[in-house]
């Protein structure tokens, strides 16, 4: 089956959901698909290459950030993705197009499907949900919400990484929605016998964007300087020099370390040396590094918001806090970082917990709906 994608973050561009998308990608190539992915271009990235046997096309939309969208960069997405999509269905001739994210792709997508007939799959993230993510996009979603109906309406299918974005996309918009959750490749990531670090790291994950609220990540480990840890926060962001003001402002310049925008194998290679992931986030999907963190076995403190409902299951293998915004994340931090017995057994049931989201099984539960469909 030939398999038009259509999203304007794939790797290196975006983030977390970038990622799952490019190993899905690659999975539904081992099934023997052929896939075409259209996404956006930044600085001196090829326009066209093949990688693990998926074929991608970037599209030059003024794209300046690898972690951020601007609204601007996503209308031009939206236009050249058409035109260049029309010209790839007529040459190519896909069976079905795949599109990743209601919003910006889901329109030209949509317009594509109206033009040429090809039906399409839709996937929510949910940051293309409205109030999925509203620092980032409740201020456009104003605008553009009216046009967005039709995208949901019109798929053959509708898909959402987490039980949290059905129910909120459900709310807006009344299409039947399934949830298959985003997986990760589990195959020669089985982790070795548990240590602890000497000291415990606590690891945080993602773009420093106020959804992700990593100030809080300072605020919390300011009031545990009396224990031994140290903390890595990867990635980059608007929020980040505000985050490293705070690290300097109490002190803990040799205990936070900023290394930056980081590849998908350093980000591993950070969370196999690591042992608590903690992300206080005001809104999540299904997030990546929740993913990442189970399969390499580490204990999770988190939100209770979005995904990390579906990966942390209290007191066994992490711990779910109410309030992104109080102070309710110091004590379960504590708990860990002053109990080895209970930071390993944590640690130990989240791989347990990791085999739910094998990618094997993600890429055979698609695989299963394109071809019911096709």
């Amino acid at each position: 089956m030939r398999i038009l994608v259509m999203s304007h973050e794939y790797p290196p561009v975006g983030g977390g959901g970038a990622r799952v998308i490019e190993d899905l990608c690659r999975g539904l190539v081992k099934q023997g698909h052929e896939l075409l992915v259209l996404t956006t271009q930044i600085d001196d990235l090829p326009d066209e290459e093949e990688v693990d046997g998926v074929k991608v096309i970037r599209l030059d939309c003024g794209r300046k950030l690898p972690y951020r969208a601007r609204f601007i960069e996503m209308v031009r997405y939206v236009i050249a993705s058409f035109f260049s999509g029309w010209q790839i269905i007529s040459s190519w001739g896909p069976d079905l197009m795949h599109v990743h994210f209601a919003v910006p792709a889901g329109a030209s997508t949509f317009a594509l499907s109206k033009v040429k007939k090809i039906p399409y799959v839709l996937t929510a993230h949910l940051g293309d949900v409205p109030g999925g993510a509203p620092e980032k996009t409740d201020r456009w979603f104003r605008w553009v919400y009216p046009f967005t109906p039709p995208i949901w309406k019109s798929a053959a299918r509708v898909v959402a990484v987490s039980e949290y974005t059905r129910q909120l996309a459900q709310k807006h918009y009344p299409v039947e929605i399934r949830v298959i959750h985003n997986g990760f490749d589990l195959q020669g990531l089985e982790p070795e016998k548990i240590v602890i670090g000497k000291p415990p790291r606590v690891v945080w994950a993602g773009r420093f964007v106020p959804d992700k609220n990593p100030v809080q990540v300072v605020h919390t480990l300011a009031e545990l300087q009396d224990l031994d840890w140290e903390c890595v926060m990867l990635g980059d962001g608007p929020e980040r020099l505000k985050v490293k003001n705070e690290i300097i402002r109490f002190g803990l310049e040799d205990r936070i370390f900023l290394p930056g925008w980081t590849s998908q194998e350093q980000v591993m290679a950070c969370f196999a040396d690591s042992d608590v992931l903690f992300m206080p986030s005001f809104t999540e999907g299904l997030p990546i590094v929740g993913l990442q963190a189970l399969v390499l076995g580490l204990a999770i403190v988190a939100t209770r918001v979005g995904g990390f409902v579906e990966l942390v299951n209290p007191d066994f293998n992490g711990y779910l806090v109410d309030d992104a915004g109080g102070n309710g994340f110091s004590k379960p931090l504590r708990e860990l970082l002053s109990n080895t017995d209970k930071l390993i057994s944590f640690r130990k049931a989240s791989i347990k917990i990791a085999d739910q989201f094998d990618l094997r099984q993600i890429v055979k539960s698609y695989n299963e709906l394109f071809c019911a469909l096709i």
